[in-house]
């Protein structure tokens, strides 16, 4: 039997990532995200539910959202459930929690100002977004002032053909 572990998410951050790094020198990004769904109830009452995700991000994708997202940005996730279990220090319990491990991320929002996410701008100061292209406008030429009537077109005459 084939099996598919995939997760798609858009949201927004709900707290700064958190990097660090493994013994080994990988890099590990933890971040929160909440995905809102809203929906109408049976009562006709508009109602909105939030659900929180715990995101793991590793290499060089988990450097980049660490320099370039903060909280409340929105981001795009693909990854994949990862199921962590463990022994807690303290109590000696089993502990659990599911989370998803971030294959791509995608930055969905504008970076925040003084991030260094397009470099320094022209002139030393802080960052500038590169500006987005605008849909092109069409252009139609004012209308005549006084508007010459159309030409008289002589009447249509059929033609015969020699065959």
């Amino acid at each position: 039997m084939a099996s598919l572990n995939r997760v798609f998410l858009i949201g927004n951050l709900t707290r700064d990532p958190e990097l660090r790094y493994t013994a080994g020198g990988a890099a590990l990004c933890k971040m929160g995200l909440a995905v809102n769904r809203r929906y109408t109830a049976s009562t006709g009452e508009n109602r909105e539910e939030v659900c929180f995700v715990d995101i793991d991000v590793w290499g060089k994708l988990a450097e980049l959202c660490n320099q370039y997202l903060t909280k409340g940005a929105p981001a795009f996730v693909e990854g994949r459930l990862q199921y962590d279990s463990w022994d807690d220090r303290e109590t000696g319990r089993k502990r659990s929690r599911l989370t998803v491990r971030a294959d791509r991320v995608q930055f969905l929002g504008a970076p925040a100002r003084g991030s260094g996410a397009f470099g320094e701008g022209a002139d030393g100061g802080p960052p500038q977004a590169p500006a987005r292209p605008q849909p092109r406008q069409r252009q139609s030429a004012p209308p005549p002032a006084n508007p010459a009537p159309p030409p008289e077109m002589p009447p249509f005459e059929p033609q015969q053909r020699d065959t």
